[in-house]
């Protein structure tokens, strides 16, 4: 094949892989905006009704005081302190807390719920995610790798290629199956029963977190009526570690399955329209030739 003719390929399955991503992000946005914003007009709605219903049963404040104190259980939210429940509450910064907020800054999840509000600790902060995330990545590189390799090797048992493809296709489905349960479907039910989400509740925390996107909406051990073992925090940070290695092998496969089906897709039309070209020059009759005599 040219190299024109290829490097033009490529600059067509490139463009089409923008549009396409433009387009799923344009689509998001569409369904986002279809979905939540009447939700968020009627939650805003109830918050205005609720304010003036507490300044009337609470004469003796007036609207200035009342949005000054909102302001700052805001600035509290913001420092990492939840307003609810008193001074007695469990420190962000404990050993657990702070190991599970160091897992956070390493995996890049960043829940958006404590952040440090020193300039030590923000400048530390910067220095261990520049040296922690690359080195977050390679741990969960070297640890993908070393679950391929295990897949692989399974499928690699039975000597017959026949028996080989179904073997490799099981232990692959045994893998994405166990590693479902383990990561996506159990979990859930711990953390619907510890922090007294709903299962639906639980599985959203769950895949945010696991994919990095952390929102910070739903984060384990922050509800202060609620006590604590020392090290669920920390037990969740490994279990976030070991499931990010995981979901990214996942999503590693999809996107090859992905590129090289649609791929395929973009050469098979490709193939289609420079054999219809063929065949339209050769169905075209031959023109006489006009014979010159000298």
């Amino acid at each position: 094949m040219p190299l024109p003719t290829i490097h033009n390929r490529q600059i067509s399955w490139t463009l089409l892989l923008i549009v396409g991503y433009l387009c799923y992000l344009l689509l998001g946005a569409m369904v986002f905006h279809l979905l939540e914003t009447r939700a968020e007009s009627h939650f805003r709605d109830q918050f205005q009704l609720k304010k003036l219903k507490f300044l009337q049963n609470h004469t003796c404040l007036d609207r200035q005081d009342l949005e000054q104190f909102a302001q700052v259980l805001m600035e509290a939210w913001e420092k990492g302190v939840n307003p609810e429940g008193n001074s007695t509450n469990t420190s962000n910064w404990d050993f657990g807390n702070s190991f599970f907020f160091a897992g956070t800054v390493v995996t890049t999840i960043g829940y958006g719920n404590q952040s440090p509000s020193t300039v030590a600790g923000q400048i530390f902060c910067v220095f261990y995610a520049l040296f922690g995330v690359p080195l977050n990545l390679a741990f969960l590189n070297q640890l993908g790798k070393g679950l391929n390799a295990h897949v692989i090797t399974l499928g690699r048992w039975v000597q017959k290629p026949g028996r080989a493809q179904v073997v490799q296709t099981l232990a692959v489905a045994i893998f994405l199956t166990a590693g479902t349960l383990f990561f996506l479907v159990f979990p859930p039910l711990v953390f619907s029963y510890v922090e007294g989400w709903s299962y639906g509740e639980g599985f959203y925390f769950t895949f945010i977190t696991l994919s990095t996107i952390g929102f910070g909406d739903y984060v384990v051990g922050t509800n202060p009526n609620k006590h604590y073992i020392p090290a669920y925090r920390s037990l969740t940070a490994i279990w976030i570690v070991l499931g990010l290695a995981w979901l990214a092998l996942v999503f590693n496969v999809g996107a090859d399955l992905m590129e090289k089906f649609l791929q395929q897709k973009w050469q098979k039309t490709d193939i289609s329209l420079a054999e219809g070209a063929t065949t339209k020059l050769e169905d075209e009759p031959e023109q006489p030739r006009i014979h010159t005599h000298s």
